[in-house]
């Protein structure tokens, strides 16, 4: 809904049912939005003014919601709530008043809910994903099911289909099939040797783009030094080097001091990826840089680092230094991916923001369970959406839940873990608490599944409509194509309740611009 949210903001009028009657039929009543939370608003009947005592929490995307005017077109009754029924004789002169020159909902817009929820993604797609085992490599897997733009993908050869590893469609982790042929990746071939019935390759264009990258000047090359996001243990920044050049502007990153001998846990970062930064990046935002495991000179000093190693830092200016206007603040809340069990999605607060860089804390949890992620990482929701596509919300967790996780915690410190002596922790799923369609998938133990949550691919820009200076009524358009900013249009209403005579008003549809934290500087300071 990100192109169409702009028409959303407080005072919009819509037409919601009646929960304050007692007649046995289903009758509506006209609402303003008094407040926004993500999808959710929280309304109030008109003809309350300033009383409170009845507003009421409400998806603004669901199918109970309307413009004005929507129950005049369908034939529906429009009834005032019981508890303020005597403060008006003439309820049809308090809706002229209160209404005119009032903003409402655009005529299509449950079209363009439903528009929204269409995904170009469909089950039995094949695609190339990173292996949960093996970081350094990617696999064949198939899509299983979609929900909300989120990828159940099995792995190609799992017979019993609970080899799974759930991520967005525009997740950097996934890619057409040929891709790591095509910039020199490490791929585990399949035994199966042909497509099972059914299946087909997804068309490369579904895919999130990468920036294209100018690799002929000054470029990365093997064993230059950098700083971070560690994918095992999203809440750290670590020091790292760069393993491997590829082509198309890709690098394989290994955490300094962690890395397995035959480098299974390398991972494939773009060069423009907003989760590696240049070094001194931590310092100079105050961010704790987490040293190579088992360095003793500490507190960790680069220009020391870098002559023991005899290394030099990748320069500064090949790093990506944009930073959008994302409107991101402390203390919001919003719904997380637990990236250490991408299956799940949390409660989670913003509780620092550097630059692009949002550090994101599950309600409930420990700190340590944090995690970094881009500001335009596609596993960051707004409230509400898990409502709107029925993915299971999992809640803040409770004292008695933490205790539980943290006992179980430590005795599935195997196999992947064993390579990497960090402070790593993982989550487990609260008792009852599954994930849609997950219920009889077991989880794969011992195998930590923490990957980034960078993103390349910005979100469209928020439109939005102009304020209606004409008195004329145009049909709603018939296509999202039709529906432009630069369309001007007034919807006459009609408001029929069972004490009002038919009347046509004119509303204004509203317009809000999308909130701006302004652009900031993004420099490091480079000793010579």
């Amino acid at each position: 809904m990100g192109t169409c949210w702009g028409d959303i903001s407080e005072n919009v009028r819509v037409e919601v049912p009646n929960t304050d009657c007692s007649l046995p039929t289903k009758v509506f009543w006209i609402a303003g939005i008094v407040k926004l939370a993500g999808y959710n608003a929280l309304l109030r009947y008109e003809g309350f003014e300033n009383d409170s005592g009845l507003d009421f929490w409400y998806s603004i995307c669901g199918s109970d919601i309307h413009p004005v005017g929507w129950c005049a077109a369908s034939g529906k009754p429009l009834v005032p709530p019981r508890t303020i029924q005597h403060k008006y004789t003439n309820w049809k002169a308090f809706l002229v008043k209160r209404l005119t020159g009032a903003k409402t909902l655009p005529p299509d817009f449950s079209q363009k809910v439903s528009e929204s929820m269409q995904y170009p993604f469909k089950p039995c797609m094949r695609v190339e994903v990173v292996d949960k085992r093996h970081l350094c490599r990617t696999r064949v897997a198939v899509v299983e099911s979609v929900i909300g733009g989120r990828l159940r993908l099995v792995y190609e050869e799992s017979e019993d289909r609970t080899d799974d590893f759930w991520c967005h469609m525009h997740s950097p982790l996934i890619h057409h099939i040929g891709w790591s042929r095509s910039i020199g990746h490490r791929f585990k071939r399949s035994d199966i040797t042909k497509k099972q019935d059914g299946h087909f390759d997804t068309p490369p264009h579904l895919f999130a783009k990468v920036k294209e990258v100018d690799q002929s000047g000054e470029w990365f090359k093997e064993g230059m030094k950098l700083e971070a996001i560690d994918p095992l243990n999203l809440s750290t920044i670590c020091v790292a080097t760069i393993r491997k050049v590829l082509a198309d502007g890709f690098l394989m990153i290994g955490i300094d001091g962690s890395e397995a001998a035959d480098g299974s846990d390398w991972f494939c970062y773009h060069a423009t990826s907003p989760s590696i930064f240049p070094v001194g990046f931590c310092e100079i935002n105050m961010i704790e840089l987490t040293p190579p495991r088992g360095y003793t000179k500490l507190p960790f000093k680069w220009f020391d680092y870098l002559r023991e190693t005899g290394s030099i830092a990748a320069p500064v200016k090949l790093f990506n230094k944009d930073v959008p206007n994302h409107g991101f603040r402390v203390g919001m809340k919003l719904e997380a991916v637990d990236l250490m069990e991408p299956r799940l999605i949390c409660v989670a607060t913003v509780t620092r923001i550097i630059h692009r860089l949002l550090r994101i804390h599950f309600d409930g949890w420990e700190e340590e369970y944090d995690q970094w992620v881009d500001c335009e990482s596609p596993d960051l929701y707004p409230v509400g959406w898990c409502q709107l596509t029925g993915y299971q919300l999992q809640p803040p967790a409770s004292q008695s839940s933490r205790e539980s996780q943290s006992g179980s915690s430590k005795q599935k410190k195997k196999t992947k873990s064993q390579q990497y002596k960090g402070h790593k922790k993982k989550r487990k799923m609260p008792v009852g608490k599954k994930p849609v369609s997950l219920s009889s998938l077991p989880m794969t133990g011992g195998v930590r599944r923490s990957f980034s949550g960078d993103e390349e691919l910005t979100p469209p820009p928020y439109r939005t409509l102009p304020a209606q200076t004409a008195l004329e009524a145009f049909p709603p358009p018939r296509t999202s194509q039709e529906f432009s900013p630069s369309l001007k249009t007034v919807t006459t209403l009609q408001l029929k309740e069972e004490l009002i005579d038919g009347e046509d008003y004119s509303f204004l549809q509203g317009a809000s611009d999308q909130e701006s934290n302004g652009s900031a500087n993004f420099y490091i300071k480079q000793e010579p």
